[in-house]
Parts: structure tokens; sequence; C-alpha cells
């Protein structure tokens, strides 16, 4: 995990397909959002991990990669110019 100030998300966004599946598992947003600002990018390969680093530094885009209770694959991505974080399905990209 990286050291670095909170990564700033900007407005938070979620599509519809996301806010469901969250509802379905009963959970929260924000532990996710909570993990990927903080530096824990989930089920990403240990380049991309070394790449999401990199981004936070040089004001690159920010993939996270969890998985809900039930499996579901979920993404977390922070624009590179910071304005925008979005939750999403992985099949909502």
């Amino acid at each position: 995990m990286v050291t670095h100030a909170a990564l700033p998300l900007g407005r938070l966004v979620a599509p519809p397909g996301a806010l469901a599946a969250l509802d379905a598992t009963g959970e929260s947003p924000a532990g996710f959002l909570a993990r990927h600002q903080g530096g824990d990018y989930g089920e990403v390969s240990d380049e991309d991990r070394k790449l999401n680093e990199a981004a936070v530094r040089a004001g690159e885009r920010v993939l996270s990669a969890y998985r809900l209770r039930d499996g579901t694959a979920v993404w977390v991505l922070t624009e590179a110019d910071r304005s925008s974080t979005t939750i999403m399905l992985s099949s909502e990209y």
C-alpha cells in the first residue's frame, strides 16, 4: 500500500446497477471508497498496484477492484483530474 495523502475523490457517482448490487448485499459504498482512497486497491495485480501508486503521485486515473459479499465484482475509478470517483460493476465500465 502506498503512503500518501488521501486521494481526492471529487464528486461521487454510482450507476443504478452498482447501487442495486450494493443494496442486495447490504454493503455501503463508503467502505470501498475508504479502501480505494487509502491505497488498498483490492483485487488488482501487483503490476496494476504499482501503476496505481504511480498514478496517485502523477495525477493519473486510479482503478481499484473489489468483490461484494455475493462475489459481484465492483470497480472504483477516480478520474485523472480528481473531479469524480465512480463505483460501478465491472460490466458497467
